[in-house]
């Protein structure tokens, strides 16, 4: 006499093989670690090109060591260290906004950011500390695209409104960062 199983025997094998192909596909997906690309310098005089460099030291409450614009500012309204201390941005978004309006690319620092990343959502991790290289950055809120982004393209502002131009971070922890580091999202 021969063994059949029951139906409901061979639908849960089923479920139970499609849900181990499902889990083996999400495994075998590769996810880039989240990294720093580039880093930029503002120039002394605003508008000119920022510069590229291979690593920036951060300073707790001052913003990056040596970047004539920014560094140490004090708030006109409050007296107190300006929270704009270094701007972030994702290539991926820089990528996206390059494809829609027919680019090839933009290229790194055009968008004036200090850092550029690649493998993070900036905008999800808003109101939360970062670690990068040495350094702990706070992320406080989206960056607003300025007019100078239309100059790279006609559009490109509009494209980087609601949060779509990175972030703005405060410096919690100082330290060294350099290119190629990687970004981990503090608890």
């Amino acid at each position: 006499m021969k063994f059949e199983p029951p139906a409901r025997f061979w639908r849960v094998s089923l479920a139970i093989l499609v849900g181990a192909a499902i889990i083996t596909d999400m495994n075998a997906q590769s996810v880039s670690p989240a990294r720093v690309v580039s880093l930029h310098l503002h120039p002394v005089e605003p508008g000119e090109r920022l510069t590229t460099v291979n690593e920036i030291e951060v300073v707790a409450g001052k913003g990056i060591f040596g970047e004539p614009r920014y560094f140490g500012k004090i708030s006109r309204s409050t007296g107190k260290p300006s929270r704009r201390q270094v701007t972030l941005m994702e290539r991926e978004q820089i990528a996206e906004h390059a494809a829609t309006l027919g680019l090839k690319s933009i290229p790194p620092g055009a968008v004036r950011a200090n850092i550029e990343t690649e493998g993070i959502d900036l905008i999800k991790h808003l109101g939360k500390e970062i670690k990068i290289g040495e350094a702990i950055l706070f992320l406080y809120e989206g960056r607003t695209p300025c007019g100078q982004m239309d100059a790279i393209c006609t559009g490109l502002r509009g494209l980087m409104e609601n949060n779509r131009q990175g972030v703005l971070a405060e410096v919690v922890r100082s330290g060294m960062i350099r290119g190629q580091d990687s970004i981990a999202c503090e608890p």
